[in-house]
This record gives C-alpha cells, structure tokens and sequence, in this order.
C-alpha cells in the first residue's frame, strides 16, 4: 500500500505503518496490518498512512 492510503475507524489496516488522522485535533499511531483502524477522542475517523514500518 502507499502511502497517502486511507482507512476508517473499525476497518482492517491494509498496511503496517505509522498512521495519521485526517483532520484536526490530530494524532499519530503504530497500526499493524489486519488490526481494527482505531476510534479517536471517542469519535470515527479517516487515518491516513504517513510512514510505512
């Protein structure tokens, strides 16, 4: 997957990365392929990848 891939909160990680959230407030996270694309501050997001592992 390269980078500037997206995925939404509750989907599967297409790709083991550091992953951004769209948007603001913002946050960075480790995500390992075939994990559950997280939440952030208790609300469904778009993550983008912004580093490949």
């Amino acid at each position: 997957m390269p980078i500037g891939t997206t995925a939404r909160t509750g989907e599967k990680c297409p790709e083991s990365g550091i992953w951004k959230v769209q948007g603001t407030p913002s946050t960075t996270a480790p995500i390992a392929k075939g994990n559950t694309m997280p939440p952030y501050d208790g609300k469904a997001v778009i993550w983008i990848l912004i580093q490949l592992a």
